[in-house]
């Protein structure tokens, strides 16, 4: 199974959606909360070049936020992602 990162806060509705997918699909993933820690908000924007979240990681990949998670999904794209 993929490592999955989410970079997350606690009051963002995108966060709370892209996490419920996740769960839903049975994917283990770590959450890193930005909001709790400057550094951590630093690092997710050195690795994805954004500064909004959810800013999400399949194997150190960065594939966006929640819409981009939702538009894997809906392609059929994502599970062969999450399987590598």
């Amino acid at each position: 199974m993929a490592k999955v990162e989410v970079y997350s806060s606690a009051q963002c509705p995108y966060c709370t959606m892209a996490k419920q997918l996740l769960e839903r699909k049975g994917v283990a993933y770590q959450e890193i909360r930005v909001d709790q820690d400057p550094a951590k908000r630093q690092e997710m924007m050195t690795k994805s070049r954004q500064r909004t979240v959810p800013q999400i990681f399949i194997d150190g990949k960065s594939i966006g936020g929640y819409t981009d998670l939702a538009a894997l999904d809906r392609s059929h794209k994502l599970d062969d992602l999450l399987a590598q």
